[in-house]
């Protein structure tokens, strides 16, 4: 059996050892345990460790590292699929570092393109709602991006909601987002029909509930399922409640811009038809989904 240098250090010593011996027997550890990427794995938990950057693990692999031990409570976490975001506290999305914390989905690159679609299809919106805004990536993001725009960032998670404030005072744009707490878009219904947003983007959640338990370890078993399970055989029925609220709050041309699954394009474009929205562009993530869908409120 491998003897594992977090127990015997170098030459026998129990108290050092370099780190690039370290990062390759953390390496080996994920790997046996069926992570994915391991290496780059490895690297975010020893320098998240160490309170340096990956880069600069590259130019200090002869160092040694005093108890070093300690690291090997994160690679045993890691090793048991507990996300690394919720380990290291953090996840980049759109080059800035987000809080993260367990109970709050961890966002994922495709959820980008939702910003990127804000940003191309309404560019000067004034007024923007985040619907279901979890860590408040998106919303922080265009706060960022349209420093004129006043942004509500809703979601019925008080735990995401403290997350997300969080966020948006790491990247001081607290002052442009309103944090509501809400079912959907149910902290508007008094203002029913306002009509005055001009748009609402939304990552809710879409996975059909008999896909969950078949998804990662990491997902199914660490990340929240309320944020996963959109309800319904398909896994729409909160994008069904999403475009049916949205006439009484978009202006007639605004812009409702959703992330959506594998194979939900079709079932979500008959809804917007349905309401009375013109289907402005699906866009296609990094592996060829069709993962947004651009919709444009017609005259009603």
């Amino acid at each position: 059996m491998k003897s594992s240098l977090f127990s015997v250090g170098k030459k026998g010593s129990a108290g050092s050892c370099s780190l690039f011996n370290i990062l390759k027997e953390a390496v080996y550890q994920l790997e046996s345990a069926g992570i994915e990427n391991p290496r780059m794995e490895a690297e975010i938990l020893l320098a998240h460790f160490l309170k340096i950057s990956r880069i600069e693990l590259y130019t200090r692999w002869n160092e040694e590292c005093p108890h070093f031990r300690d690291f090997q409570t994160l690679v045993t976490r890691r090793a048991r699929h507990e996300p690394s975001a919720y380990i290291v506290g953090e996840r980049e999305f759109w080059s800035l570092d987000f809080i993260v914390a367990p109970g709050v989905l961890i966002p994922r690159p495709e959820t980008e393109f939702v910003v990127e679609a804000v940003l191309r299809f309404s560019p000067g919106a004034a007024l923007i709602i985040d619907v279901g805004t979890g860590s408040g990536n998106i919303a922080v993001c265009l706060a960022k991006e349209i420093p004129t725009a006043r942004i509500f960032a809703l979601d019925i998670s008080e735990a995401a909601l403290s997350v997300a404030r969080q966020n948006a005072a790491r990247h001081r744009v607290s002052g442009q987002i309103t944090f509501l707490r809400a079912d959907l878009l149910s902290a508007f219904a008094q203002y029913l029909p306002f009509r005055k947003i001009d748009c609402v983007a939304s990552n809710l959640p879409y996975i059909p509930p008999s896909d969950i338990p078949f998804l990662s370890p990491e997902v199914c078993t660490f990340e929240p399922q309320g944020a996963l399970d959109g309800g319904g055989a398909d896994g729409l029925d909160c994008y069904r409640r999403l475009i049916h609220e949205t006439r009484g709050i978009l202006k007639v041309g605004g812009l409702l811009i959703m992330e959506m699954g594998s194979g939900q394009k079709e079932a979500l474009v008959r809804e917007v038809h349905n309401h009375g929205y013109e289907v402005q562009e699906i866009l296609s993530d990094y592996a060829g989904i069709d993962r947004i869908l651009v919709a444009r409120l017609s005259g009603c």
